[in-house]
């Protein structure tokens, strides 16, 4: 079986379930019309289909590896990249100033779930360069916005995120990377940075690393850090690949999955830089970078979570034991919950999507922290569900599952990644329920308001739903307004089970328009959905209410700790 494109899901949750002809009614994004729109997905879905998909199990058997220094990128990933360039995917959402299409993130997060589902590790390629691509739009200066935009968007050149350091993960402001200046306007970068995506590439021209680095007077932590764009090729004067820099790829790591992704060790000797942004800006340089990646990481977990699910239901349906196992109660159950979770998290990446354009396109603060609420939200749902529909399908396949041939088990290992990087889903949870939550939760409780007031409309059509849902709506409302009141330690305590709830409200949300658009099918998942997944909330929020004590009063030595 082979992965075919949820593209007619899409069209349904744009049309029916999120604001997207509010977006394509602004003068910003007037040229997604319907008739484009469709376009795009159609062609999309069938470049991923049929170019990428057949990709994905040799680039699992076949790693990225080094020789000599030299990356050697796995079989036919040649090929599937120049068709994700040539077909103008990596700028569908970049300025049209620098080459890029304009066209709305909802649009670009749908492709881009398309491409992930096909073969994730090929994807990560252009997710990179596009959060590069966001973090020069909004920080570079012109000259550097004119030399490397429009490669970047075309695809000759791809972007790297150099964050992370030995000793400096999740606490970024304990890097020890310096940037000295040269007196030319230029600096020398020195330092390691370990866990870099795509660090190299033989696919491409040049790789233009976005690198953090301390300057000598910058002060301690966060404050203090700056960004730099470290190329690997020096651009000569005409813009293209020069002399080489000083930098290299260490080695490569030995993963768990995505090994067709090369994720590098990387070693900077002096290596020549220029600042993108302010000095000492580089954090917010770098959360302009990694905001649009967390949403693509999210979206990542959908669609490895739909083709995997897609395998699933295959091989149930080809299984004879007392008959096709897809009859089976039990299998049934497994792959209908798994699609009613694949469906909620789809709509929440979108709807954070359409939030992020509406608030370009009108300059909206309600709809910016709109899309600020939603994007932890949907990192971390779409990549749980991704874990869970992936082990799910292992389960459906039987022993058969844990054999390599059969090819259920890449998707596990691969979706695995997902919760971890790009902020893990647990600074994701700290994040909702802490710097999101600076307003006094207003934006959650203008946004759980919007979820009460539509049950209440769409009762008449699935009446047992819309007031599970409103209860629901209900009672994450009471919990926000106490969580607003505690502690910080007892928020964080309480963060993940917390997000899971929001998640699952809004998945029964979306579930509900759906019901109330589409037909039998779209009301049977959204019974399964509501009656089956959201009860669980009652549980997450009771262990939100637990707060931290509990927790502090076991001991290390109670945990396992000699």
């Amino acid at each position: 079986m082979t992965y075919r494109a949820p593209v007619d899901q899409i069209r349904f949750i744009l049309a029916n379930i999120v604001p997207f002809d509010a977006v394509a009614g602004t003068e910003t994004f007037a040229e997604a019309s319907t008739d484009m729109v469709d376009a795009i997905l159609g062609e999309a879905g069938r470049m991923a289909s049929e170019v990428l998909a057949p990709l994905n199990e040799s680039g699992d058997q076949t790693p990225a590896r080094l020789e000599n220094g030299v990356l050697r990128s796995s079989p036919g990933y040649e090929k599937g990249f120049q068709a994700i360039a040539e077909g103008g995917w990596i700028g569908l959402s970049a300025a049209p100033d620098f080459g890029g299409a304009g066209l709305p993130q909802a649009v670009n997060m749908a492709v881009a779930e398309f491409m992930a589902g096909a073969c994730l590790a090929l994807q990560l390629n252009p997710l990179l360069t596009q959060g590069q691509i966001e973090a020069l739009e909004h920080h570079a200066d012109d000259e550097m916005k004119a030399l490397y935009l429009p490669k970047l968007i075309s695809g000759e050149w791809s972007g790297t995120m150099n964050l992370t350091e030995p000793g400096a993960g999740s606490d970024v402001g304990a890097l020890k990377t310096k940037a000295e200046p040269n007196g030319d306007g230029s600096y020398a970068i020195t330092g390691q940075k370990i866990f870099i995506t795509w660090g190299d590439c033989d696919l491409t021209e040049n790789v233009c690393h976005a690198v953090l680095a301390r300057l000598p007077d910058g002060p301690k932590g966060t404050k203090g850090i700056s960004l730099f764009m470290v190329p690997k090729y020096l651009p000569d004067a005409d813009g293209k690949p020069g002399t080489a820099n000083s930098l290299k790829v260490v080695s490569l790591e030995h993963k768990m999955g995505i090994h067709g992704s090369p994720t590098c060790v990387m070693s900077y000797e002096g290596a020549t830089g220029w600042l993108i942004g302010q000095e000492h800006g580089g954090m917010a340089a770098m959360f302009t970078m990694m905001n649009a990646a967390r949403l693509g990481v999210g979206v990542q977990g959908v669609g490895v979570a739909e083709a995997a699910l897609q395998k699933a239901v295959a091989y149930a349906a080809e299984r004879e034991q007392f008959g096709p196992i897809i009859r089976h109660a039990d299998v049934r159950r497994m792959l209908a919950t798994s699609r009613a979770e694949v469906f909620a998290a789809r709509a929440i990446c979108l709807a954070c999507a359409t939030a992020l354009d509406l608030a370009e396109a009108t300059g909206d603060e309600d709809w910016g922290a709109r899309a600020a609420l939603l994007t932890p939200i949907a990192k971390t749902y779409g990549t749980d569900v991704g874990c869970r529909v992936a082990d799910t399908a292992v389960q459906v396949h039987g022993g058969m599952g844990y054999i390599e041939e059969t090819g259920a088990s890449q998707y596990l290992r691969d979706v695995r990644i997902t919760p971890i990087y790009e902020g893990t889903n647990g600074i994701q949870a700290m994040d909702l329920v802490g710097r999101k939550m600076m307003d006094g939760g207003a934006a959650a409780q203008a946004l759980l308001d919007e979820i009460q007031d539509e049950a209440r409309k769409i009762s008449a059509a699935i009446p047992n739903c819309s007031e599970a849902v409103w209860t629901a709506a209900q009672t994450l409302s009471e919990s926000t307004a106490k969580l607003a009141e505690m502690d910080m330690q007892d928020r964080f305590a309480g963060a993940v089970p917390y997000l899971s709830a929001f998640a699952r409200v809004l998945g029964a949300y979306y579930h509900l328009r759906a019901a109330d658009a589409g037909g039998e099918d779209e009301k049977a998942l959204c019974r399964i959905f509501i009656h089956r997944i959201l009860p669980r909330n009652a549980a997450d929020l009771a262990e939100l209410e637990a707060g931290v004590e509990d927790l502090n009063m076991l001991s290390d030595g109670a945990l396992g700790l000699a």
